[in-house]
């Protein structure tokens, strides 16, 4: 159980790696930075960092719930960030996939464990 534990821990860290990785090339995008700018080249490191971690957490868990962990995680964070920086709403659909989320966890937690 610690095992698996590891795996979604390494999960979601690589879910909050790719997050911080995808705002810094959306700044440079967004600003018209060239490729070879701080924010753009911040964001690929951040990717190359989040391969690693991904990795770590397939030692740990099968794929099938280290995608649903990072799924979810990415889901959860999207939907944290919408509507605390940019003012969104989070209606029934939204509420309706986190719970399809967290369910589809609990099943693979289940046949797995």
């Amino acid at each position: 159980m610690l095992s698996m534990f590891y795996g979604y821990a390494f999960a979601f860290l690589t879910a909050l790696i790719v997050i911080a990785g995808d705002v810094s090339l959306k700044h440079a995008a967004d600003t018209g930075l060239p490729l070879n700018s701080r924010p753009a080249v911040l964001g690929a490191l951040l990717y190359a960092l989040s391969g690693v971690l991904w990795y770590f957490a397939m030692r740990h868990v099968t794929l099938a719930q280290g995608g649903v962990a990072y799924s979810m995680f990415t889901l959860l964070a999207i939907c944290l960030i919408g509507a605390t920086h940019f003012g969104e709403q989070i209606r029934a659909r939204e509420v309706a996939g986190i719970g399809c989320a967290l369910l589809s966890m609990v099943l693979l937690i289940r046949v797995q464990g």
